[in-house]
This record gives C-alpha cells, structure tokens and sequence, in this order.
C-alpha cells in the first residue's frame, strides 16, 4: 500500500528522517533566458520545425503575433531542475500534468519552480507542483509531475 504525506504532514519514522531527502514544502527553482539559438538546436534534435518556432514573418502573421519557443525547450528547464535541484541525481519523471498558459518567446527569462508537495514514504517517489514563468511574472507552464529517484545515484551524489 502506498503512503503519500500531504502538505503539512509530518513522519515519525526515524530512518527516514535520518535520510536525507526531500521534504514536503521543499522548492527550488532555476533560471535561464531563451536564446533564438535554443530554438535551432531542439529543431535540429527533434525535428520539430514547425513555422511558429522557426518562420519569424510567418509567426508574426499567426494569433501569437510572433516566434513562439517550442514547449520542449520551455519544459526541459523543469528536467534540469528536477535533475540537478529537486529532488536531484538520478531522479526520472513518471508522469507529468502541465499546462502551456502562456507563450514562450526568444529572448524572455523564465523561471522554473518545483516545490515538494507529498513525499511517498515507500520508496523514493516524491510529487511536486511546478511552474514557469517569464520575467514579467506570467505563468507559461504549470502542473504537476511524479518523480522517482534512483537511491544508488543519490547516495553517490551526496
């Protein structure tokens, strides 16, 4: 039977607060600006060249007015976050629910967030709530996502 804390809770087990680990209410974030060259290298890996991320006259003419940076490009700031933040080596997504709110564009700096908001204590599966947003506070990306992370690796990487 699987055990999730929700927020607020709290665990009496004294080998797991000897490990550590993240903690419910636990949040990082992480930041970086989108580059037009950003753009061409996930173009140039996934073959995604669709004229919205890549037509800038053709972009201007679409309902978004202009370039719009590809939704992998946006949501692989929460895959660096999630990989080298929180919950950190090692940690794969099972599943993510996000939603694309606003557009993401050449040149905007966003801002990932996690924060922790139940931890299983089974094993080490932790979910969090997450968000993107760019400079002027818009949220661009928001959801939720389930991460496991491998124990070995975590401990390697203290």
């Amino acid at each position: 039977m699987s055990s999730v804390l929700p927020v607020g809770a709290h665990t009496d087990d004294e080998a797991r607060a000897r490990e550590p680990g993240p903690r419910v209410g636990d949040s990082a974030s992480r930041s970086r600006r989108v580059r037009a060259e950003d753009i061409g290298l996930f173009t140039e890996l996934t073959g995604d060249a669709n004229p919205l991320h890549t037509d800038p006259a053709l972009a201007a003419r679409s309902r978004f007015g202009g370039v719009v940076v590809q939704g992998g490009v946006t949501s692989g700031l929460l895959n660096a976050l999630v990989a080298e933040d929180l919950p950190g080596p090692g940690s794969v997504f099972l599943s993510v629910a996000w939603s694309f709110r606003a557009p993401a564009r050449p040149g905007d700096l966003l801002t990932a967030r996690a924060e922790v908001t139940g931890v299983r204590t089974d094993k080490p599966v932790t979910h969090l709530a997450t968000t993107i947003t760019n400079q002027d506070g818009v949220v661009v990306l928001e959801g939720t996502a389930v991460v496991w992370r491998d124990p070995e690796v975590a401990r390697a990487t203290r």
